[in-house]
């Protein structure tokens, strides 16, 4: 059975800071919720059109623990019949929450799903879970857990990037990302977001640095050194013999934003969605998950992406528009120069380093962002990826058949 997204919504990416960020006092489900009746009402559906929410979250702890999924459609009032799941695949688990929703209409066991991420880093910051991958040491020695900056230093460092060309991608990022709100290309499918009192407290991606030049990231220091230790130097100088030396290149202005939440699609059935009376946008034409090496980590993503367009039957000459989590300069660099993507297809309106990193809705946001642009130029294919801790990586190919 083939699998359409009918629509994707999501919330503009506030700063993931307490004391910083616009959306830091609104609870996580309540974003969720906000975002769940801008589906009903741009569709004209309710619960119970809907089989199944599948959401992408990775601090499930506080306002985020106990299967934010299950209980935010509670909460929003959609159907007891509902089924629906949290999952946590790092970085990349709101793509494998689209994957999941893509995988059960496909096998008939769906006809209707909500699938999407959550993440709210001003409340519920990185390692809140204390997983056992970082907070038990014994585990962290024999996994060779290591950060995702250190990741990026040894991307940089094996394929020769200098500190000039990271510098450069970032503030491309950010004058695209600023253009591109500027201009409203993101007005589609962004969802102002209201506090209790049905005041509006943020409606466009507040992460974005406009004035970002080479010159300010050149007062930066690389930040990820400190964070080295003797066991992921050694199994570096292992599994890397070809590194004559790791070079520290990646700091603030040229590593992800992290930020606070939320989007979601709406993924079923071409039959369904015609019951329903509803055109789809897209049409899934490949999904894919992977892992890479775990202390590289970073790559996972890009072999996803380059996996998906195999099983879609296409090459990647076919693809008009990628969409790659911005992780670390880096693992763009390498991507576009692995794949001989022209910058003018790739990342065209910023990304997760600029406008923003919330975890577990990244894949969801990275999705629908890409439709948006594939619509508005009016092109046929494209592929969404991200890369996710410990080497994991998701990748998705759609295919734009809203006539737009």
């Amino acid at each position: 059975m083939e699998t359409y997204i009918f629509d994707a919504v999501r919330t503009p990416r506030g700063k993931g800071s307490k004391e910083k960020g616009a959306l830091a006092n609104i609870k996580p489900i309540n974003l969720l919720s906000q975002l769940y009746a801008a589906l009903e009402k741009r569709n004209g559906i309710d619960s119970k059109d809907i089989d199944s929410l599948i959401l992408g979250c990775v601090g499930q702890v506080g306002g985020q623990g106990a299967n934010i999924a299950k209980i935010s459609s509670l909460y929003h009032g959609w159907g007891d019949h509902i089924d629906a799941m949290t999952v946590n695949t790092f970085c990349s688990s709101a793509l494998t929450a689209i994957g999941l929703a893509y995988a059960k209409v496909q096998a008939g066991l769906s006809d209707m799903v909500v699938a999407g991420g959550i993440e709210m880093l001003s409340q519920v910051p990185m390692f809140s879970d204390q997983g056992a991958w970082f907070a038990d040491k014994d585990v962290t020695v024999k996994t060779n857990y290591t950060i995702m900056g250190i990741s990026a230093d040894l991307i940089a460092s094996l394929e020769g990037f200098n500190r000039d060309e990271l510098d450069a991608y970032a503030v491309q990022s950010h004058q695209r990302a600023a253009k591109a709100t500027a201009n409203g290309h993101f007005k589609k499918s962004l969802i102002p977001i209201s506090n209790q009192a049905r005041e509006t407290v943020l409606e466009l991606d507040e992460c974005i640095r406009a004035n970002t030049t080479a010159e300010k990231l050149k007062r930066f220091d690389p930040v990820f050194q400190a964070f080295m230790t003797p066991n992921i130097q050694a199994k570096i100088k292992e599994r890397y013999p070809q590194l004559e030396k790791l070079e520290y290149l990646h700091h603030v202005g040229n590593s992800p934003t992290m930020a606070d939440g939320a989007s979601v699609l709406l993924i079923g059935s071409l039959e369904k969605g015609k019951a329903l009376g509803l055109k789809p946008r897209a049409k899934i034409r490949a999904f894919d998950s992977t892992a890479c090496e775990p202390i590289i980590m970073l790559l996972g993503g890009q072999q996803s992406m380059l996996n998906a367009i195999q099983k879609a039957g296409l090459k990647v000459e076919d693809i008009d528009l990628h969409n790659f989590a911005e992780a670390f300069s880096a693992s763009c660099l390498k991507y576009q120069r692995d794949l001989k993507i022209d910058s003018d297809k790739f990342n065209v309106n910023g990304g997760t380093m600029t406008m923003g990193h919330a975890q577990g809705a990244s894949g969801a946001m990275i999705t629908t962002t890409l439709m948006d642009e594939m619509e508005r130029r009016g092109v046929q294919f494209g592929v969404a990826g991200i890369s996710g801790g410990a080497g994991l990586g998701a990748g998705i190919v759609v295919e734009n058949v809203s006539g737009g």
